[in-house]
């Protein structure tokens, strides 16, 4: 007998599937149609069907009437609880004669009510006998309670009613809902291959119009509630009193985190004790975790992070995929410690997360022991090779035995047979294990995740790795939180599962989404390790798939344990009185103007935004039309704005417009102002005033269809005014309105001047007489008048020719001038301004505003300035316009355009007779409406520089600190490092004792070694963009003999993938033990007592692909034998802000990189 295997994907929420036919190694294939019923995921087998792909092949024949065995090899283990099981038959005595849609008997499983949904003809848009459609269905009734659901595993089977060894069957799973009452198989089979025999059978499945149609149903249990849940509308604090947070993009690690330490209640009390009340959230890392804390406690939403992360200042997400979870919290809780000093709160950090560990190093035949006792925040364990936790200290604590050849030299009794190791002296209250899931494969070279499985418990003794003398209290740790992660080193989620309360049950919080979760879930699926399909590999396996064992790509990477007889104290609840007052009272302040926002724009499409125009406003406008409407073309004019409902009354808005203007209502009118064809804005016709229920809505849509909102031109009527001159009451049709601007050659402006209305049978000419009385120019003043017709189109108008000849309509605009001689025009040109309009104009449409600012904001004498020029304007008339504003040489100066969107300095712009402005511009970044430029004052002029090279160096001085100020030198392409070095010795600070010696660097190795330039180099050898480092030499190097080697020290965090700041040279001394070593490195470095406390140092060994070699105090590191790659490294945490300068460079571990 054959087997075909019927495969389609995931459930789809239209009622219809159709299933294509595949051979079982095939890939499912899937085709929505529109129709009426849900379809399922199914496990379907027809093991009568001969137009299978497989090998022909014996297949046990299981009878449906056989239920346990058939549930069996058709029901697959889900792995979870079962709550009933039940099996339903239902047998049809005449197919044909059947109704479209049928139902067959009621019944009950787990407490449910169920029935089978059957279409005998199908229930798509095939032709009829085309398919057979069946379904389970949940009996809805009376009492089905709102709000229920049920899970569901079933098979749905069409059987001989003579043979139950003959049967159709399809399988699926579901999360029956009110929603989605039923689910099932649209094309469960085609009717072709139940009625006909196939495979040289003799009888067919439906035999004599007669079958048994079944429902094999498992109803699960669902502990949490949210069992095969599609969470749309799924309301977190409704479920579970609890809420999530949003994420960022690349901040679920973040979110895992914050969630942790809101429900340790001692560490949000603390927090909520640093007084804030005049910080601002996004400079303040205390007062933004404040109230991300105090959301999370009274918010019914899920809460942002972006203040928190803009006042780590980490200026983008970027900077978070550059830190993991431990460095975050490291970095939070030293922010926090800062803001903690001299408060109420001070100490708590160390008094709930810090402990305390010995590392010891003991003589075996002597009495001979080297101690140092140390702080830690976190504890790292390995999980490679350890079964579970309890392993896994008992590793940390593993001592070492240093013998043989790796002999300890002890002070007074020379080499000896040593052990070495570390012991805890006490542990926090909250302790924060990190399981080092991530390492570094120095074999490979790169990052490599561990999903080995490791166990951890609910509650763990501790107190077997304490020393002796601490030995007598309880160290009984109970599991408060697990921190996870899911997928691999490129890409993955980080979640959380938290138990808020001592007695209280587990909770998944997973962003924006919190979810109860069973002990399974925090415990067994998040040990990692190899996982194998539900019910194990001895279940009975079906003809469908092989089962073999799977990596679990999720598991845990953090666990926080808190000590039981401390767990009242640390959880203890907060209260009201625990939150400051100005904390609540800001917040709700917010909440109250973000419900304003949020109801506004809620009603938004209730009103209509209005713009007025005014004659003052017209009169002080330089530029196109009336005003300036498009912030693309220029700065957009301040008009008067008015928010007005869409269903007001014109003549009511008219009176309120008046009354604002304090204006008497009947000498206002008001216009329209349209978009016109040649992308013009002109007033177009008059709104009218006789109908009191025009609304304002109406007027858009007939005057001002294609606008979104109102623009209008407001007229004050005077009857003695110029502009009325021409206006004759008899013939008021007959008038024109126009606008008149004049073009004032001396002061190069073009503004507004007056409305002025005309007869349509005027000549321009007549004209003239009223535009010296109203500009009060001599009667005989010659002028010449221009059409504005549109950006890049202006006329002068003919005198002769009417206004109705010279196509003048309302709204247009003319432009006059003094009419200038031919030798006055020649003068103004000469000087670079305009003689006309048209010219003028042309400058207007051409304008750019550029902000020119200093390279160096610390210059003094060295302003901001914003200019409009002429995008036709060449280098050198750049130049020569901000040299005027400057009072500088224009050879003086050299121009740097914009990068990227924070404006940084780009590329240097070369002087060049030919290059526009426009030129310029296009390659530089726009900032809001203007164009940014950086300017420098040059020593020397811009035409010398060619002959010169500049040089920027970063002065780390004696103490391997980086000077933020970066010196930058222009010397001749023929210097030398030698004469690089002198320049920067004039400008930089030396140690009065110091030898005053410079070297001139650069970081090679990815940030590991010194490449030191040789003094006697041209600088013009040095590639461009090379990175220059220099310092003042330590006076030991001046004095090396026998007894001492010069050897190369770096900077790393934790691996020595993650090198930060920048590498130095340090002396070793013969016989020197390490810990004499690291005072002389103290002194070198001059950092304080405390923050010293907290470096390593290990010896890295690069080109032998070894793991760091971690130094103890009686080492003698002079005594190694350095390859050229060996290297010192000093491990601690970076905040030079350099790391990022190495990433992309090499593999690092940055907490892997996430894709939420």
């Amino acid at each position: 007998m054959s087997v075909v295997t019927y495969l389609i994907g995931s459930p789809y929420s239209s009622r219809s599937v159709i299933l294509k036919e595949q051979s079982l190694a095939s890939d499912s294939g899937l085709q929505n149609s529109h129709m009426d019923r849900k379809d399922a995921t199914p496990g379907f087998e027809d093991p009568l069907s001969a137009e299978g792909m497989m090998v022909e092949k014996p297949v046990q024949r299981i009878s449906v009437m056989d239920h346990h065995a058939f549930a069996e090899k058709y029901l697959a283990d889900l792995g979870q609880e079962e709550a009933d099981f039940q099996v339903c038959h239902w047998p049809i005595q005449s197919w044909h004669a059947l109704d479209k849609r049928i139902t067959g008997p009621e019944f009950e499983c787990g407490g449910h009510r169920w029935r089978i949904l059957l279409f005998p003809f199908g229930n798509s848009n095939g032709q009829p006998y085309d398919m057979v459609s069946v379904y389970l269905d949940y009996a809805d009734n009376k009492d089905t309670p709102e709000g229920f659901h049920a899970c569901a595993q079933f098979a749905l089977v069409i059987s001989n009613p003579n043979d139950p060894t003959l049967f159709s069957t399809s399988q699926a799973h579901h999360r029956f809902t009110t929603e989605e009452m039923d689910w099932g198989f649209t094309r469960f089979n085609e009717f072709r291959k139940l009625a006909v025999p196939l495979d040289k059978r003799t009888r067919p499945i439906i035999e004599d119009d007669q079958a048994v149609v079944s429902a094999f149903v498992r109803v699960l249990k669902d502990p949490t509630g949210v069992l095969w849940h599609n969470f749309i509308n799924y309301d977190s604090k409704k479920e579970t009193g609890y809420v999530g947070m949003k994420n960022q993009g690349a901040t679920c690690y973040m979110n895992s985190l914050l969630q942790s330490l809101f429900f340790t209640n001692y560490f949000r009390r603390a927090v909520y004790q640093i007084p804030t009340e005049n910080d601002i959230p996004t400079d303040s890392v205390a007062y933004a975790l404040q109230r991300v804390f105090y959301q999370l406690q009274t918010s019914h939403q899920p809460v942002g992070t972006t203040e928190l992360t803009k006042s780590f200042g980490w200026k983008s997400l970027d900077s978070f995929l550059q830190h993991d979870v431990q460095e975050f919290n490291r970095v939070l809780q030293e922010k926090l410690e800062i803001k903690m000093k001299g408060t109420a709160a001070d100490g708590a950090i160390n008094r709930l997360f810090v402990g305390k560990m010995k590392s010891f190093l003991r003589c075996v035949n002597v009495q001979y022991e080297s101690a140092r006792s140390e702080d830690f925040y976190d504890i790292q364990l390995n999980v490679k090779g350890m079964l579970n936790l309890e392993q896994s200290f008992w590793d940390y604590i593993q001592t070492e035995m240093l013998e043989g050849d790796n002999k300890y030299h002890a002070e007074g009794y020379g080499l000896q047979d040593a052990e070495k190791g570390v012991v805890f002296e006490k542990f926090p209250p909250v302790l924060h294990l990190q399981l080092k899931r991530f390492e570094y494969d120095l074999e490979k070279d790169m990052m490599v995740k561990i999903n080995d499985r490791h166990e951890f418990p609910l509650s763990i003794d501790l107190k077997p790795f304490l020393i002796q003398e601490a030995q007598h209290e309880p160290w009984v740790y109970k599991l408060h939180g697990v921190l996870v992660h899911s997928g691999d080193l490129h890409g993955g989620h980080y979640f959380a599962l938290i138990k808020p309360e001592p007695d209280s049950n587990w909770f998944k919080f997973d962003d924006d989404r919190v979810t109860p979760a069973t002990l399974k879930e925090v415990l067994e699926d998040n040990f990692g390790g190899e996982m194998v399909p539900p019910g194990g590999m001895n279940r009975n396996p079906s003809a469908t798939a092989p089962i073999r064992a799977m990596k679990r790509f999720t598991n845990a990477y953090m666990l926080v344990y808190v000590r039981e007889s401390l767990m009242d104290e640390v959880l203890k609840p907060i209260g009201p009185a625990d939150v400051p007052d100005y904390l609540s009272e800001r917040i709700e302040d917010e909440r109250i103007q973000m419900e304003v926002r949020r109801r506004e724009r809620e009603e938004q499409h209730l009103y209509l935004t209005t713009k007025i125009v005014t004659e003052d406003l017209f009169r002080t406008h330089q530029g196109f039309d009336l005003a300036t409407f498009d912030d693309r073309i220029g700065c957009p004019t301040d008009l008067p704005t008015f928010r007005v409902l869409k269903n007001e009354p014109f003549v009511s808005f008219k009176a309120r417009l008046a009354n604002h203007f304090e204006l008497p209502e009947q000498i206002v009118r008001l216009w329209v102002l349209v978009n016109r064809q040649n992308k013009t804005v002109r007033p177009d016709a008059i709104v009218p005033e006789n109908d009191p229920s025009l609304t304002l809505e109406v007027v858009r849509d007939r005057m001002a269809s294609r606008q979104n909102d109102l623009r209008f031109f407001m007229e004050v009527l005077d009857p003695n005014s110029l502009a009325m001159t021409h206006l004759d009451p008899v013939t008021r049709n007959d008038a024109i309105m126009i606008f008149l601007k004049y073009f004032d050659t001396s002061r190069q402006s073009l503004l507004g001047v007056s409305r002025m209305y005309v007869q349509r049978h005027m000549k321009v000419s007549d004209l003239v007489p009223t535009i010296n009385e109203l500009m009060r120019w001599p009667p005989a003043t010659q002028v010449k008048m221009f059409e504005e017709i549109k950006p890049g189109m202006i006329e002068q108008l003919k005198f002769k020719a009417t206004f109705a000849q010279s196509e003048i309509q309302d709204g247009d605009i003319i432009c006059f001038q003094i009419e200038l001689s031919e030798k006055d025009a020649n003068d103004y040109e000469m000087q670079q301004l305009y003689s006309n309009p048209v010219q003028f104009y042309d400058f207007l449409q051409n304008q750019v505003r550029l902000l020119i600012k200093p390279r160096n904001e610390d210059a003094v004498g060295q302003p901001e300035m914003e200019l409009t020029l002429n995008k036709k304007m060449t280098y050198d008339m750049l130049a020569t316009k901000v040299a005027e504003r400057l009072e500088q040489d224009p050879l003086m100066l050299r121009f740097t355009v914009a990068n990227g969107p924070n404006g940084t300095p780009k590329t240097v712009l070369k002087r060049s007779a030919n290059q526009t402005i426009n030129e310029i511009i296009q390659t530089s970044y726009l900032q809001g409406p203007a164009s940014l430029l950086y300017y420098e004052i040059l020593d020397v002029s811009i035409i010398e520089l060619e002959t010169k090279r500049s040089l920027s160096v970063s002065w780390m001085g004696a103490h391997n600190k980086e000077d933020p100020h970066l010196y930058t030198f222009l010397l001749p392409k023929t210097a030398t490092v030698h004469e690089l070095a002198d320049q920067l010795a004039k400008q930089v600070s030396l140690r009065p004792d110091g030898t005053h010696k410079i070297r001139v660097f650069v970081s090679a190795a990815l940030g590991r070694l010194q490449r030191e330039l040789h003094m006697f180099d041209s600088i013009n050898s040095i590639p461009e963009g090379t990175e220059l480092f220099a310092e003042e030499i330590w006076p030991e190097e001046l004095a090396l003999g026998e007894d001492a080697k010069l050897v190369h020290m770096c900077h790393f965090f934790r691996d020595v993938a993650r090198v930060h700041s920048v590498p130095l040279r340090f002396v070793l001394l013969r016989n020197e033990r390490f810990v004499d070593t690291a005072k002389r490195i103290q002194a070198r470095l001059d950092v304080p007592d405390k923050e010293f406390a907290k470096f390593r140092f290990a010896l890295i060994q690069t080109s032998q692909y070894k793991q760091p070699t971690y130094l103890e105090d009686d080492d003698v590191v002079f005594d190694h034998k350095f390859l050229p790659d060996d290297v010192i490294g000093i491990d601690h945490m970076d905040r030079s802000g350099r790391a990022s300068r190495l990433h992309g460079l090499h593999p690092q571990d940055r907490g892997i990189q996430i894709r939420s």
